[in-house]
């Protein structure tokens, strides 16, 4: 009698070499294909991490114009803003807890623009200083008030609108740096940058086209703001004076 039991052991034998060689095969494509993280990128993410944090202040500095939008938390309270920078000054918008206000300068000269409520503080009336607060309120309600460069208050004002001020204090990070996930922030990919591990903020720099800083997350919960339009010219140009107000000396008290 004849055995076929050889020749069984033999297909075994070929179908599993061809399964191994076929997932082989299959593994070293894999290889083959992976795709490059870095493909089509700036290049920016191959740096060390104080390398990509210079690119991107330099990026930052170098770039004409920026608009930000997000919310900032300090000890004088949470601000939500909506500014467009440039060298020259900025525009925007300030809102507060209490209040919401326009800002617009043209280099030195800063304007502030609110409701006439804006202009009223608590415990303002009838008595002492109250008709004065009224008829202020009521004059500069509404206009482009400028402010004087002597007010206590042109200095803060001013840091709103002052691009390389704006800048500095937002992209400063505390803490050793180092590098972050990828992820991809407005439809750009993007690499962070982590201050203190991130306990000292972090920010997202843009790998495509130039290293912008994209997403800005300050350390301490001290609020998130995006930036977005580098580069991109807008008109910066004082109000009609039909809708300005020179108040003169410094401004009167105000809620916000």
């Amino acid at each position: 009698m004849t055995s076929f039991a050889p020749a069984v052991r033999n297909h075994r034998r070929t179908a599993l070499a061809l399964v191994l060689c076929g997932g082989l095969t299959a593994a070293l494509a894999a290889c083959g294909t992976e795709e490059d993280p870095d493909k089509g990128t700036n290049g920016v993410a191959k740096l060390s991490a104080t390398e990509i944090d210079a690119k991107a202040r330099a990026a930052a500095e170098a770039a004409s114009a920026v608009r930000l939008s997000g919310t900032l938390v300090s000890k004088g309270g949470t601000y939500r803003l909506e500014m467009k920078l440039n060298a020259e000054g900025g525009m925007g918008s300030v809102t507060s807890k209490k209040q919401s206000f326009a800002l617009l300068r043209v280099d030195d000269e800063l304007y502030l623009k609110a409701p006439a409520e804006f202009w009223t503080h608590e415990g303002s009336g009838a008595g002492e200083g109250g008709a004065t607060d009224v008829a202020a309120a009521d004059k500069l309600g509404g206009k482009y008030v400028k402010v004087p460069e002597d007010d206590p208050s042109y200095g803060q004002l001013r840091g709103f609108t002052d691009k390389k001020v704006l800048l500095d204090g937002l992209l400063a990070l505390n803490g050793e740096v180092s590098k972050g996930g990828r992820d991809t922030v407005a439809g750009q990919r993007t690499i962070q940058i982590l201050g203190g591990k991130g306990a000292g903020g972090a920010f997202d720099v843009s790998l495509e086209d130039q290293p912008y800083p994209i997403r800005v997350a300050r350390g301490g919960g001290g609020g998130t703001v995006t930036l977005a339009d580098w580069g991109q010219a807008f008109p910066l140009e004082a109000p009609e004076q039909d809708d300005t107000v020179d108040y003169g000396g410094q401004l009167p008290k105000s809620s916000g």
